[in-house]
């Protein structure tokens, strides 16, 4: 039998609060060229990305999309996860597969900001084999909101400023 699971335990998080989606076309990227992103980092894969059909399963990519613009955000736009009062949700991400890649290859992942608006940005995001083939491009969107009402908020000054540098 599921119990459920227990509140007001330390660190538990907040109740969800609902969110309501509007449905709407997802826009194609443009960035197909790699001198197009501002900002990249190579990840290395690991043996465990690799799934049954021999290729790093889709997953990956998404995981990969979050950290390397979390990084960014956290080194060089000042951003603290933990203490802000302000945090950046995902509230929409969308993934387009071009050409597979294995462990032990890594991925270089490039990022533009498509989008910035008053509480929301839109990264953009292409990734590429060591021999240049693009792998996938995709987008994942971020509102800022209250760390404790969930309510959007604009998007910190000196976050905001950092993310003008990446913009499209």
């Amino acid at each position: 039998m599921l119990r459920p699971f227990p509140r007001g335990l330390v660190g538990a998080a907040p109740a969800p609060r609902p969110y309501t989606l509007s449905l709407h076309p997802v826009p194609t990227l443009t960035a197909v060229n790699r001198d197009e992103y501002a900002h990249w980092e190579t990840v290395p894969t690991r043996w465990k990305d690799n799934d049954l059909y021999g290729h790093v399963n889709n997953v990956v990519h998404y995981a990969l999309m979050d950290t390397v613009i979390n990084e960014w955000m956290i080194k060089t736009a000042g951003f603290d996860p933990v203490t802000s009062p302000a945090i950046a949700l995902c509230v929409e991400s969308h993934c387009v597969y071009k050409a597979e890649v294995s462990f032990p290859d890594p991925i270089s992942v490039g990022v533009r900001v498509g989008k910035l608006g008053r509480s929301s940005v839109r990264w953009e995001i292409g990734m590429y084999r060591p021999d240049g083939a693009l792998l996938a491009e995709g987008h994942f969107v971020h509102v800022f909101v209250d760390r404790n009402t969930r309510r959007p908020v604009e998007i910190p000054g000196a976050i905001r400023a950092e993310m003008e540098r990446l913009a499209a």
